[in-house]
């Protein structure tokens, strides 16, 4: 047949199905568990066609994508490659020969435990129509007029669009996982099949698998999330050290690699091990400081999703929440409540002048900090912990709604701050010179809204407009209720320059020029409105949707999806994109990063049932609330002197 009939006939669902006798094809039935291997036989169809033969297998891959056994989408003309099988000590797996399953018309089979996506598995074949090909084709075949007036077929095609480019990211979500002794622990970071450098994009990265994580508990499948926050638990206690120096108990690694190794004493032999890196091995060789606080929001929410409490109870889980904390509100010399970092130490993990107290470790520490009394289990060794927790919520809460805050009105009273003021009634608490404040930042701040600045140190405000920070700001309640509708309302204000064409803006603006030069060391890879510096990242898709839905604004977020969907699938799902508008492509972007695709699925979940999103947002309770009245009251600001409070926090 031609290729506008077939396309036409696989488009429209008129093409058989794979019915084999074949054990793992046997009656069609259209739910298989996962938990099934996958053993079939080869044997030739029409011209020169091969089914896979394997035993055990757990992945192979196809082309770019990998045919996962049981349930995968279909076939299709693409070649399978060599197949790998991880297990724990077990004999090395060996390779499987190359098959095909496209037929002498060109139609492809399919199994029949799923349902058709043409778009979504052509995506990536060498000759692959793009959806509007196939829909004119489907037009012009239907007798339509090629721009369509009829809103309902129309209605119908963005439908089926929308339907495949999920069904997509799922397929490719679940090619990205990672496993260890046969159970699934993670997903990988990107699988490129056009970069030949793989860096440290193969390992399990904790912060980038949050999404995933979430995505999979959205979906119900419980089971990774679950060997993730065990797994990594177990690396929390391994020796870490880095020219003789050694960080504090309770560090999380930044990510871990699934590594096979021959076993002792029997060459033949093998076994898998995890292999952590704790920053010893990263570039610029900076220790995780999110780690550990993204890992304490998962498990509440893989609580709160599966209803299992028995992970968050484990003495071993009780203890490694402890560490963490521990290791958090450790005394030091800092006079503000703020965590103290380095730079690289979050997201944005190269030199973007955020060291000091980046918001976006402020905000995580606080949802953190709540998650993890929310989890600690009533005893007498916790007393003490959860009292110095307590105080450093009032503590943390009070310091960034107070000084981080920024709106018209505030940047005018920063424009007429005096400094050098020595008093403890101070106004200007942080001599803050007023010429700090940018000249495009008194022609970017709009008349109604307003947001969290990036840092705040001695002499120093970091104007720029951080989008994690101030999203998971909103979601973990730092942020006041008339503070998180104002960031929102910025969001859609500055909607030209924080979503263009690509949602969303790491940073703005960029830092250029002599300040790019100073501020990133000339970094070639942080160039204006590139990567860390001002690019668009597609994987906040799924924060702001959390925090819009709390605020009872999802509308926000559907809006961001609709752009994003536009050509994040035609562009191969990207990890960043480049210049003011995130036109480009970014110029060192990995191809299928798994956050993207992840944050995608996540924004979709939430959005399709709002209620989800509970699982991640956490609200201030009122005995918190006090605390903080009481804080404000007693202000060294207003009021000089200890004042007695009902209950004491320590500030």
């Amino acid at each position: 047949m031609g290729t506008s009939e077939a396309v036409l006939q696989v488009f429209c669902g008129a093409v058989p199905r794979l019915c084999s006798t074949d054990s793992c094809f046997s009656k069609c039935d259209p739910i298989f568990s996962s938990k099934y291997q996958l053993k079939c036989r080869k044997r030739r169809v029409s011209r020169y066609m091969q089914l896979l033969s394997c035993s055990g297998m757990q992945r192979s891959r196809i082309g770019n994508y990998r045919f996962r056994g049981i349930g995968s989408d279909l076939f299709g003309n693409m070649t399978v490659g060599d197949s790998w099988i991880q297990s724990c000590k077990c004999q090395q797996a060996g390779s499987i020969s190359g098959a095909t399953t496209e037929d002498e018309n060109g139609t492809w089979f399919l199994d029949s435990a799923k349902k058709l996506n043409t778009i979504n598995n052509m995506v990536n074949a060498p000759n692959a129509l793009e959806f509007q090909d196939v829909q004119q084709l489907k037009q012009e075949k239907e007798g339509l007029p090629p721009n369509g007036t009829n809103g309902t077929v129309r209605d119908a095609f963005h439908k089926i669009s929308v339907d495949s480019l999920e069904d997509e990211a799922w397929d490719l979500l679940r090619e990205s996982m990672v496993y260890y002794c046969g159970s699934p622990v993670g997903t990988i970071a990107a699988k490129d099949p056009t970069s030949s450098n793989v860096l440290n994009y193969d390992q399990v990265f904790i912060r980038d698998f949050i999404p995933s994580g979430i995505a999979f508990l959205l979906k119900g499948e419980y089971d990774i999330v679950r060997n993730f926050i065990l797994h990594t638990l177990q690396l929390q206690s391994w020796e870490k050290t880095m020219d003789c120096h050694s960080p504090g108990q309770g560090l999380m690694p930044a990510s871990f690699k699934v590594r096979t190794v021959p076993l002792d004493g029997d060459e033949s032999a093998t076994e898998e091990v995890l292999d952590p890196d704790f920053g010893e091995a990263a570039i610029g060789r900076v220790a995780p400081v999110d780690s550990g606080l993204w890992w304490i929001i998962l498990l509440r929410a893989y609580g709160k999703c599966s209803g299992d409490l028995s992970v968050q109870e484990r003495v071993d889980v009780q203890t490694g929440i402890k560490m963490i904390l521990r290791l958090c509100l450790a005394d030091g010399f800092d006079m503000f409540p703020t965590l103290l970092v380095t730079d690289g130490s979050c997201m944005i993990d190269r030199r973007m002048g955020i060291h000091g107290h980046p918001l976006e470790i402020q905000s995580l520490f606080y949802s953190a900090l709540l998650c993890a009394r929310e989890m600690l289990a009533p005893e007498d060794g916790s007393v003490d912990l959860i009292r110095a927790l307590n105080n450093r919520l009032v503590a943390l809460s009070f310091h960034i709604r107070e000084y981080y805050w920024v709106d018209l009105k505030k940047l005018n009273e920063i424009y007429r701050y005096k400094t050098e003021e020595y008093s403890y009634d101070a106004v200007n608490k942080f001599n803050i010179y007023p010429d700090q404040i940018s000249s495009w930042l008194v022609e970017w701040m709009p008349n109604k809204g307003g947001y969290l600045i990036g840092n705040l140190q001695p002499a120093h405000m970091d104007f720029r407009f951080f989008s994690l920070g101030n999203l998971w700001s909103v979601i973990s309640s730092i942020a006041t209720t008339d503070q998180s509708h104002a960031i929102l309302d910025l969001i859609e204000s500055k909607w030209g320059d924080l979503v263009a064409d690509m949602p969303f803006k790491i940073c703005y603006p960029a830092l250029e020029g002599q300040e790019w030069q100073i501020i990133t060391g000339s970094d070639p890879k942080n160039t204006p409105w590139s990567y860390h510096n001002a690019g668009s990242w597609p994987t906040l898709l799924w924060q702001l949707t959390v925090a819009s839905i709390k605020m009872n604004r999802p509308e926000i977020a559907a809006k961001a999806v609709e752009v994003a969907e536009k050509r994040i699938s035609r562009d191969k799902w990207p990890e960043y994109y480049d210049t003011k508008r995130g036109r480009f492509i970014g110029k060192q972007a990995r191809l299928f990063q798994t956050w993207s695709i992840a944050g995608y699925l996540v924004a979709k979940l939430l959005l399709a049932d709002p209620s989800k999103a509970k699982i991640l947002t956490t609200e201030e309770d009122s005995e918190l609330v006090n605390a903080f009245s009481c804080m404000i009251s007693a202000n060294p600001r207003r009021k000089r002197g200890r004042k007695d409070l009902k209950q004491t926090y320590i500030v």
